[in-house]
């Protein structure tokens, strides 16, 4: 059961379409309400969710959840202000501290999810081959996006030991590639030339859309206490993504390669995250078993199939 549901970072593709998921399902899982925030007006279509203009930064959050009676929290911010250059550090770690500490104090609260991401292993060449839940960061975590989601899930473990009635769900989420909205592997494999490092080929794995939003769906409407791994199975290396795409790639020194890619980014009309020049030097695979054996889900679509898919949609009729 679901209750009233809140689901944060509306003005993003990727919150409106859950916001949108949730309200079509309705009381077929329990819903009865679903109420998307966020400071900006979404421009996708939310359905019937009701949007609230709301910033997660302050302590506004806490009385949208106590006037609405939210039972169910779904906190996607995390994960959407990778679209989003303007003070995403203070939406990503100040307001997932706000909405967690408004969940704290609210009694109605039952469940609450936090769509999180792979990149809190880090990417190292001390990593192991496969990062499991129990497994932590051994190098990559110390600025940019992977250090906020660090902190993000440190104030999650809080949450979770001062509301043990609370049911929390951690989806570390592995990179999802669509055209439907922009993530940063999406803008990196569009590009017409793939700048790589010298004498690396990372090992990569992939999330459809669909599958991402199923995982979140399943999270918030059913009791799953825990962190899951979440990813398509298979391992795709860059340079067969690189073929697959019919992409030349561009070898470049390891040695300053972030910001070679930076470089080369924005000359080509896009910008890259710093954390992503690790990824494609070193790598990062996850462990799924507790998503599909405790959890109760597989991805239907493998980490292959994504990218084939992926790739179909920026040359159509090539699959």
């Amino acid at each position: 059961m679901g209750g009233v549901v809140l689901v944060t970072g509306a003005a993003t593709a990727s919150s409106a379409l859950l916001a949108r998921e949730l309200a079509q399902l309705g009381s077929a899982r329990g819903i009865s309400k679903v109420v998307a925030v966020d400071t900006t007006l979404p421009s996708d279509d939310l359905g019937s969710a009701k949007f609230v203009r709301a910033d997660i930064r302050t302590n506004v959050i806490g009385k949208v959840i106590a006037v609405e009676d939210v039972e169910t929290v779904a906190h996607l911010d995390p994960l959407s202000t990778r679209g989003r250059a303007s003070s995403a550090k203070e939406i990503n770690v100040i307001g997932s501290m706000q909405v967690m500490a408004a969940c704290q104090r609210a009694e109605s609260v039952r469940r609450f999810v936090l769509v999180s991401n792979a990149c809190v292993y880090g990417t190292s060449p001390n990593s192991p081959a496969v990062f499991r839940e129990v497994d932590t960061a051994r190098g990559g975590v110390k600025t940019g996006f992977p250090k906020d989601v660090v902190e993000v899930e440190g104030y999650m473990r809080g949450f979770a030991r001062r509301r043990p009635d609370v049911t929390s769900t951690t989806l570390r989420m592995a990179h999802v590639v669509t055209n439907q909205f922009q993530t940063p592997l999406s803008r990196y494999f569009a590009n017409p030339v793939l700048p790589a490092p010298l004498g690396f080929d990372a090992r990569l794995q992939f999330l459809h859309p669909d599958d991402a939003l199923a995982a979140i769906v399943k999270a918030a409407t059913e009791d799953h206490r825990g962190t899951f791994n979440v990813a398509g199975d298979g391992v795709l290396t860059l340079s067969q993504a690189a073929r697959i795409l019919g992409r030349p790639v561009l070898a470049m020194p390891p040695i300053g390669f972030a910001g070679a890619l930076s470089g080369v980014s924005k000359f080509m009309g896009t910008t890259m995250p710093t954390d992503i020049s690790r990824l494609l030097t070193h790598g990062r695979v996850i462990d799924t078993t507790a998503l599909k054996e405790n959890f109760g889900f597989t991805p239907q679509h493998s980490t292959m199939d994504t990218f084939k898919e992926f790739a179909a949609s920026l040359r159509p009729g090539m699959f």
